[in-house]
């Protein structure tokens, strides 16, 4: 079975709305990105525990009189509702959870960058429970950094990164090589974009057997592991990504420069 987030309600069924029109009524989702929308409305990307990745337009919310519009805020768990066949949704209400203080500093670049790995990579409208509770679990870690986290983000996004890889079938089989040998800790070996890990020659890879062990088993503490990790890491989603870079990496780039 799925695992859920702590404290999230217990799943809900498709109803029909108004004419006639599918409905979903308070469905857990956070939201991935938002912008304006003619006058006063905003198109908003969610991702929702049960159906995935939706695009749902919020109606009015920019007018001033809004009771929504302090409450569509990103990296915070809301239960929303909303009705409509096509491919983008209608709005029909909001609700925050809370549970999660809002990310700041580094941690709220990290929670960015999360977003945009999921709006690049995530199909639409295909549930991803346990992705979803992964993203739910690295978002209140990372809101519980301080402002300066400085290398404490590694791990989280280390951890997000292997789940999305897995979830979205683009995961990386880090106990065997090409030739389906089990990984060997006293062994070097380097990655191969759409085949996977080969077995070094003469020994001079840049992954030590020793580290894609500890990754495999999801232990992230060490900074070997970490270092190493995050290589492979951008190896791997560069293959998902394709040609387009993404811009919240860049960001963090420019930042660890100044």
């Amino acid at each position: 079975m799925a695992r859920r987030p702590a404290g999230s309600p217990p799943k809900v069924s498709r109803t029909r709305g108004g004419k006639g029109q599918p409905r979903v009524d308070t469905q857990p989702v956070f939201i991935l990105h938002q912008y304006a929308w003619r006058e006063t409305s905003r198109l908003i990307e969610v991702f929702s525990r049960d159906y995935g990745r939706i695009s749902i337009a919020a109606r009015g919310v920019q007018r001033p009189g809004s009771q929504l519009r302090g409450t569509l805020l990103a990296f915070q768990p809301l239960l929303m509702s909303w009705f409509g066949g096509a491919e983008v949704k209608t709005l029909h209400a909001a609700e925050w959870q809370g549970g999660i203080t809002q990310p700041s500093g580094l941690s709220l670049l990290c929670g960015f960058y999360l977003n945009e790995l999921l709006v690049r990579l995530m199909p639409r409208e295909e549930p991803q429970p346990v992705l979803f509770a992964a993203y739910y679990e690295a978002i209140r870690d990372l809101a519980g950094l301080p402002t300066e986290a400085g290398s404490a983000v590694e791990p989280v996004l280390r951890g997000f990164e292997l789940k999305l890889l897995t979830e979205l079938g683009y995961g990386v089989d880090l106990a065997h090589d090409t030739a389906g040998r089990d990984v060997q800790a006293d062994q070097q070996y380097d990655f191969v974009a759409g085949q996977g890990l080969i077995l070094a020659d003469n020994g001079r890879g840049r992954f030590d057997g020793a580290v894609l062990q500890e990754l495999a088993a999801g232990r992230l503490a060490d900074e070997r592991v970490l270092a190493q990790g995050k290589l492979l890491m951008r190896q791997a989603l560069t293959v998902a990504l394709g040609d387009a870079p993404l811009h919240t990496r860049q960001l963090l780039l420019d930042l660890q420069r100044i």
